[in-house]
């Protein structure tokens, strides 16, 4: 079986290329699956539609044309891994964890010890906590590859 892992959250670091290249040199049948990470794009999604009256509007229009892809991924994925960085409230990883938890996605949540207050109801309904991309790898090591 190839494991479809949706990659969620913190756009500014490479925790992707470090969870990919980690799945690569160990050989693991996973691929990977994300939002838009291109932040101009994403934010421009909904562009095509026309002029938004305000910012609200234009927010709102490319929040829902990326949902189309985001809740897509996340409902065809075996797994899902959630990345909150220090440096910015990722409110839209806290939506996908919720999300997930609502669709009966498994999810690991992979951020810092200093926000583990904040985060306890989202690591509460994950099936883990890593502090690392490496911790993240060892998990899909562990659970794609035992018979």
């Amino acid at each position: 079986m190839v494991w479809t892992v949706y990659l969620s959250g913190e756009i500014h670091t490479d925790w992707r290329d470090k969870l990919r290249a980690g799945c690569e040199a160990r050989n693991l049948p996973v691929t990977f699956t994300s939002a838009v990470t291109d932040h101009e794009a994403s934010d421009s999604a909904g562009d095509v539609l026309g002029k938004a009256e305000n910012q609200f509007w234009r927010d709102h229009r490319s929040a829902k044309v990326n949902a189309i892809r985001i809740k897509t991924l996340i409902s065809n994925c075996d797994l899902a891994v959630v990345r909150f960085g220090d440096q910015y409230k990722q409110w839209n990883a806290a939506f996908d964890a919720g999300y997930c938890a609502a669709m009966d996605v498994p999810y690991i949540t992979l951020h810092d010890e200093s926000i583990v207050h904040p985060l306890k109801e989202v690591d509460a309904a994950a099936m883990a906590w890593a502090t690392t991309p490496e911790q993240v790898v060892e998990i899909l090591e562990y659970v794609t590859s035992r018979s």
